[in-house]
């Protein structure tokens, strides 16, 4: 038995998309959206614009829980992740097991937005304003009704892996 120092199923490199790659190379926050439900989903194709209101635009998987309870419930939360966070973007991202559920094992306060972790991070409670596709996935657009700040040392996703902004 030999030890692979790569992903032996990886799609050769000639044969990637160049649309692909080039995502991957644009760095991009890891955020947890969330919905009555409940339902989550790991996100890091999130934008927010400033205005009055406030918008926030995310891509989202069309087939997921996530999409489905935010269109039946018109309101969501998004989270932003902290780079302590990695097992749980990976969690809503549907890369490691969740015995019991996504929000099994507490750690979660409620709002009328959807589930929110307990732990200090940057929030905002949205309502859904419409959706369209866009490529594979389905453009999110919200307006944001409720807004939290805090300090937080971000998760970031670039190039298929989390980094810490240093």
């Amino acid at each position: 038995m030999s030890v692979h120092y790569t992903d032996p199923f990886a799609t050769p490199e000639g044969e990637r998309s160049p649309v692909r790659r080039l995502r991957g190379r644009l760095p991009s926050a890891v955020t947890l959206w969330t919905a009555p439900g409940p339902a989550g989903l790991t996100v890091s194709s999130t934008l927010i614009a400033d205005g009055d209101p406030a918008h926030v635009f995310g891509l989202l998987d069309p087939e997921s829980d996530l999409f489905e309870a935010l269109v039946e419930h018109e309101v969501f939360g998004v989270v932003q992740l902290a780079s302590g966070d990695r097992q749980l973007a990976d969690r809503f991202a549907g890369l490691m097991p969740a015995p019991g559920g996504l929000f099994a094992g507490g750690g979660w306060r409620e709002t009328p937005y959807g589930p929110r972790p307990e732990h200090e991070r940057p929030w905002a409670g949205c309502r859904l304003v419409g959706t369209r596709p866009a490529g594979w996935a389905v453009l999110v657009e919200g307006v944001l009704a409720e807004v939290e700040v805090a300090e937080v040392e971000p998760l970031v996703h670039y190039r298929g892996r989390y980094r810490s902004v240093d």
